[in-house]
């Protein structure tokens, strides 16, 4: 006799299933995944017709092995977003054809950046923005507190993929934003809109899109509580640039961040202001991350080049006896780890000892420097908060620090003395190899060669 429970299982073994926590695949349903050993994460899918999508997500027209010297190679011209910044990010201007993923916090003002763009971009082209999470009552609404031109910009409120594909094949936009992937789901899949197989699969179809009609794409990601994008990194590997808009709710100033982009350089950044008529482009953002008034212990301005960009920021530091076993070591906008190795070299090389003093270090404007051109500024940076004595004011500072307290050369080091010397400064402390071979006027540079020279230099200036 067949009971309900045994026709329920018989029925699951028809089709294929996947499984949501590592996305393996199996033809018979269990309750359990052979792969990562989880419980009740099969789901059944619906097998896709092959026949409509196309052969990779490059979506080659022509089938048949070609020599690469037979393939026309013509360079278009790149669409501008009418916002420099914007477009400094993306290697000058948006790709036809090519697809970005932009990710960042909730309410950092990722869809007031795509909306700001394509409502300027669709006075020259067909421009389409397809919502997700909102509706187009409420995307009016912002358009109109924002004063930006709404007569020419098409929207559509739809998450299902091939609807939002069959509509752009009759409108025929040149740029499309998606807003968000994660809202956006296919019917060739019966698994929920979010999970790794609709993300994967739904990101497929729109770029082998945008690759076969030559549209531009904006996908606009989600990201986890670290900060990074939600989802696989199958996602990043798919589409041409990936983006990170950073920032803080408390600040007004937002940083757009290039960490992957196949037309342009990477780690390149762009710098806006939040204000109540949305994103306002700042040109010249080092003034802006060097407004102060008198100079203070602890405070050291340096020079860190963001892509193309030499950008001069202000690293504060904070030495004060602490009372705990276990001294505090807390920073923000530089590694944890190489401030334990900054301050290790101090002690070994340059006879300071900090391991009773709590250090707290900063990055003035919400920066982020990854670079090692950081070391010797955060150095000297500690030493002015421990003596108590300020620096000059118009001292800048920048170098890599090796173990044996030999002092390294950075990139582009000419680029970042005439970025300090238009600013107004007139001191520099940088490694003997990045010497200016023809003295820059107004600017006096103090090469050294060791960390123990540097330490005397800035005694000297302190005194």
């Amino acid at each position: 006799m067949t009971t309900a429970s045994t026709t329920k299982a018989n029925k699951k073994t028809k089709g294929q299933y996947r499984c949501t926590a590592c996305d393996a695949t199996a033809s018979k349903w269990a309750g359990q995944c052979t792969t990562c050993q989880a419980w009740n994460t099969l789901e059944e899918t619906v097998a896709p017709d092959r026949r409509a999508r196309s052969a990779g997500y490059a979506a080659a027209t022509t089938k048949q092995v070609q020599r690469l010297s037979e393939v026309e190679s013509t360079e278009t011209a790149r669409l501008m977003t009418h916002l420099s910044e914007l477009d400094r990010v993306l290697g000058g201007g948006l790709v036809v054809g090519g697809a970005v993923l932009i990710g960042g916090d909730p309410g950092i003002g990722k869809s007031t950046l795509l909306l700001q763009t394509l409502c300027a971009m669709s006075q020259e082209f067909p421009a389409l923005y397809v919502t997700g999470e909102e509706s187009l009552q409420q995307v009016s609404l912002r358009a109109s507190r924002l004063g930006l031109p709404q007569d020419q910009l098409q929207v559509l409120a739809e998450t299902r993929v091939e609807s939002i594909l069959a509509i752009a094949q009759q409108q025929k936009p040149k740029i499309i934003v998606i807003d968000s992937i994660q809202t956006s789901y296919t019917e060739q899949l019966s698994s929920m809109p979010g999970s790794v197989s609709q993300l994967r699969e739904s990101t497929g179809l729109l770029v082998s899109f945008a690759k076969q009609t030559q549209t531009s794409i904006f996908l606009v990601g989600h990201v986890t509580k670290e900060g990074t994008l939600a989802g696989p990194r199958v996602l990043e590997h798919m589409v041409d640039t990936v983006l990170y808009f950073e920032g803080d709710n408390d600040n007004p100033f937002r940083l757009i961040r290039a960490v992957k982009n196949r037309f342009g350089a990477i780690n390149e950044l762009g710098v806006f202001a939040m204000t109540d008529k949305g994103l306002r482009e700042v040109s010249n953002p080092s003034a802006i991350f060097l407004s102060r008034e008198i100079s203070a212990p602890g405070s050291v301005v340096m020079i860190t080049r963001e892509g193309s960009r030499p950008l001069l920021v202000e690293v504060q530091a904070l030495v004060d006896e602490s009372h705990l076993a276990n001294p505090r070591r807390v920073s923000v906008g530089i590694d944890s780890s190489r401030l334990a190795m900054c301050l290790a070299v101090l002690h070994r090389h340059g006879d300071i000892p900090t391991f009773d003093q709590d250090v707290f270090v900063n990055v003035v404007g919400g920066v982020r420097v990854t670079e090692t051109g950081v070391d010797l500024a955060l150095m000297l940076a500690v030493l002015s908060s421990l003596r108590n004595h300020a620096l000059p004011s118009d001292l800048v500072v920048f170098g890599e620090v090796g173990l044996a307290g030999e002092i390294r050369p950075v990139q582009n080091g000419q680029d970042r003395l005439r970025e300090a010397a238009k600013h107004g400064f007139k001191h520099a402390i940088i490694p003997k190899a990045n010497a200016p071979r023809t003295p820059l006027p107004g600017m006096q540079c103090v090469p050294v060669s060791r960390l123990s020279e540097a330490l005397q230099a800035c005694r000297e200036l302190m005194a």
